[in-house]
């Protein structure tokens, strides 16, 4: 029993947090609450006493009894109306303006921090702290760093430690500074963690195979088990990446100088050792400390570029070394080495049948002062997957080693999806006209299988979206569950140490099993994995909310010079209030509210996750293409709005036609949406 606050209230869905929570160095949970009765009875702000409840990974709350609101914290923007103050929130499901009873020195335009006081109907803002222009350059992090408490400064006595251990000697280690290892990384990487390097195997029992080295920084050796730097590594988690900025799990000099592995630097390293044979497979592994001096690092376009033609390698090497340089010539046979180790990997990647969802990434490019260049896609090439697939290598080995040893192991755990969601995944499946049975082994070539009956459809992205979502989320612990969605037995994070705190404790791990020095894993870490897990796989969570949240921002910042223009977009979600639409190439999610879709009633059909048209069977369905135009752009809240170009209930908008005599007959008219909407789905 506790009590509770309400954070989010989305739909049928409803999360709040512990009102007080002092547990040093575990992350605040969230937990989902199950309403009885009326649903959207809490909204945040909120506060109950509830009984609370472990379910798989997560827990749930039921409430017991509604409480007195407390005061809250809302992060929004000022603006004046009527002459009087007024707080909008960055949330993009806030919808409403607080009147500001304390505004401390802010002015019209301001981004500020405020706790909300009162009760309903009469709430007030006093604004607690001013952080400045929201649309100024760096802002749209910002407020995602404040919105989800991430830490972002480092305490001088924090930094002095820092300065000071950067300083300590390597020590006693293998040397493999012969070796002309490269890190291939984005042209805009802040950090390096991994290099790799491969050659033919010259093992007579190993004919036609490689030797295969992933070199990771060794950041065991200079963030040690108790100190000031590990509490505050293990409180953040990991590092969080925004288009403006990194927010780093250890100090700069430590992450992005002297663990991170650099041209030409002697640089401390974990190295893992593999044997990999002709078809790809792992024939043996081993691991030591060694000292690293990387031959290049080299962004994945230009790798690709030296691979893809010797003129174009030629070109790139004139441009990018002296002629003479130490390594120069060693570099392109080097590539090509990797790229032939890979390609034997890649084979056994391709008979274990992981999940293959080729999902965009969206790519925001900033000039010098920070503001928006363009907003793409991220092209995909085989030097991504080369890097993947050496990391995937070294991870299986890391966790297969650990087990050998029968030492302690942080597996990153990927459990096979939840039947309900293969339920829902059947019933969307079906409005294609696609069979999927629910009593088959379920593998994740079962997926694949899906995507290549797909083929390239219109709405193959559509369709890989729903897959993704049927899928569980990954977590780390240190009870085995395999990981389902790469389709391996045994997985362990082990090479981003920089910037993901499970993977320094895999490297402890590590340096205590093969009894490689000192930054071993202590027995009180050995005997705290579980809460260590539930600890970063929470921070995880919150770090991949805040970077999607501000890549949110971005978009809408780059589209509010575009309102009033109509796009080629294509439908994401249906919901009984509308339908979600994304800009083809660039992405962003918008609302098109139902009340725009004329005076026609819809009904809404949850299998087919569609909204159809009563009088004349036009429908607005998932994976629908159409032009809209866009309506609202809000770079605070990331929000957009979408119109039906040619008018409300334009048949010309795209929107399909619904064959009569199809669907379920029964309707259910619900009270308090607007006029123009029924909804026709299973019974919750």
């Amino acid at each position: 029993m506790t009590v509770l606050r309400i954070t989010d209230a989305d739909g049928d869905t409803t999360w709040a947090v512990p009102e007080r929570w002092e547990a040093e160095g575990i992350p605040v949970p969230r937990l989902r609450v199950r309403e009885r009765g009326k649903r959207g009875a809490l909204g945040p702000g909120d506060r109950i006493l509830a009984r609370t409840e472990e379910v798989g990974n997560g827990w749930i709350a039921h409430p017991m009894k509604k409480l007195a609101r407390s005061e809250e914290q809302i992060l929004g923007v000022v603006h004046e109306e009527g002459g009087r103050l007024y707080l909008q929130g960055v949330e993009k499901k806030d919808r409403h303006s607080y009147p500001i009873s304390e505004r401390n020195g802010a002015e019209p335009g301001d981004l500020v921090l405020a706790n909300k006081a009162g009760k309903p109907p009469r709430i007030f803002a006093h604004v607690t702290e001013r952080l400045g222009d929201p649309f100024a350059p760096r802002s749209f992090s910002l407020i995602a760093i404040h919105r989800h408490g991430i830490p972002n400064v480092f305490s001088d006595d924090l930094l002095a430690e820092a300065e000071r251990i950067s300083k300590q000697p390597l020590g006693e280690r293998e040397d493999l500074r012969d070796l002309p290892i490269v890190a291939i990384d984005p042209a805009d990487a802040r950090d390096h963690d991994d290099a790799v390097w491969a050659k033919p195997d010259d093992d007579p029992k190993n004919e036609g195979g490689w030797k295969a080295v992933v070199a990771i920084a060794d950041v065991s050796f200079y963030v040690r088990p108790g100190s000031e730097l590990d509490r505050e590594a293990r409180k953040r988690g990991n590092s969080v990446y925004f288009p403006d900025r990194v927010v780093p799990m250890l100090p700069e000099i430590l992450s992005a100088e002297v663990c991170s592995l650099k041209e030409g630097e002697d640089r401390a390293a974990l190295a893992c050792h593999l044997q990999v044979g002709k078809h790809g497979e792992l024939k043996s592994w081993r691991f030591t400390r060694a000292v690293v001096s990387l031959a290049a690092n080299i962004a994945y376009d230009d790798a690709q570029t030296i691979i893809d033609g010797p003129k174009s390698a030629r070109a790139l090497l004139d441009d990018r070394f002296a002629p003479g340089a130490e390594k120069r010539g060693e570099i392109e046979p080097a590539l090509r080495h990797l790229w032939d180790c890979w390609r034997a990997l890649n084979k056994a990647r391709e008979k274990r049948e992981p999940l293959d969802l080729d999902l965009p990434e969206r790519r925001i490019v900033l000039d010098e002062k920070g503001r928006i260049l363009s907003v793409a896609p991220r092209e995909r090439l085989d030097a991504h997957k080369l890097i993947e697939d050496y990391m995937i290598a070294a991870n299986v080995a890391a966790a297969k080693a650990l087990e050998a040893k029968k030492a302690p192991v942080m597996y990153r755990i990927h459990e096979p999806p939840a039947r309900e969601k293969l339920v829902a995944l059947k019933e969307y499946l079906k409005t294609y006209d696609m069979e999927f049975a629910l009593g088959q082994v379920i593998k994740p070539a079962t997926f694949n299988r899906i995507l290549e009956q797909v083929g390239e459809a219109d709405f193959r992205d559509e369709v890989m979206q729903q897959v993704l979502r049927s899928q569980t989320q990954a977590y780390y612990g240190p009870q085995n569950a395999g990981h389902f969605g790469l389709s391996l037995g045994s997985y362990a994070h082990f090479t981003s140490p920089i910037r993901r705190y499970a993977d320094l404790i895999v490297h402890r791990s590590l340096v205590d099993a093969y009894k490689l020095g000192p930054g071993g894993l202590t027995p009180e870490e050995a005997g705290s994995m579980e809460r260590i897990g539930e600890s970063i796989s929470t921070l995880e969570r919150r770090a991949m909310e805040a970077e999607r949240e501000t890549v949110d921002r971005y978009v809408a910042a780059y589209l509010s010079a575009h309102v009033g223009e109509v796009m080629d977009a294509r439908i994401t979600g249906v919901q009984n209030f509308g339908f979600f639409a994304t800009i083809d190439g660039i992405g962003g999610d918008g609302l098109v509210p139902v009340r725009d879709l004329g005076t026609e009633y819809f009904r809404y059909d949850e299998a087919s996750q569609r909204l159809i048209g009563e009088d004349t069977g036009e429908f607005f369905a998932m994976g629908q293409r159409l032009k809209l135009r866009l309506a609202e752009a809000n770079p605070i809240s990331g929000a957009l709005r979408f119109e039906l170009p040619d008018g409300k209930g334009s048949a010309s908008s795209g929107g399909g036609r619904e064959e009569r005599g199809r669907g379920p007959k029964r309707v259910i008219k619900h009270r308090g949406r607007p006029a123009n909407i029924r909804h026709q789905g299973r019974k919750r």
